[in-house]
């Protein structure tokens, strides 16, 4: 059969990620470790999906366990998705917006955190999945 969507053998990983917003419009990113698959390029903080956890329920908890803040799920917008072929597997992620948190983000897993501005973001080697959000995060910002 030919002319239908192209098939993977990679297998599907549900990641859910989030752009904090801080009041001066600034979004936070976050470098992988030394020691982690893809160290030295900056992302969205996030993380797998847990059994049975919806993606809001995931978020909270990801924010709290490598950012040490506290989310309400009512603070979560969803902005936009992201679909991307890595070599051993296929991702899609989610990114919601929040604007509001309590706590003050802290890289509690040995990661750099960074507030950069929405353009400012091309100029980081980010993760690739995560390069087709910037425009989203402009336009809803500006650059």
């Amino acid at each position: 059969m030919s002319g239908g969507p192209e098939r993977s053998a990679r297998p599907l990983l549900l990641v859910v990620a989030c752009a904090l917003v801080d009041p001066d419009g600034r979004v936070l990113v976050q470098q992988r470790p030394i020691g982690r698959p893809m160290a030295g390029l900056w992302e969205f903080p996030g993380g797998k999906l847990g059994a049975g956890e919806s993606p809001e329920a995931c978020l909270v908890r990801e924010l709290e366990e490598e950012l040490g803040i506290r989310v309400d799920p009512a603070c979560l917008a969803p902005l936009a998705f992201t679909s991307h072929a890595y070599e051993t597997f296929h991702l899609l992620m989610p990114l919601w917006v929040c604007r509001k948190w309590r706590g003050e983000p802290v890289g509690r897993e040995g990661q750099t955190l960074r507030w950069v501005r929405p353009r400012a973001l091309r100029g980081l080697p980010l993760l690739p999945a995560d390069l087709p959000l910037i425009p989203f995060l402009e336009e809803l910002l500006g650059p």
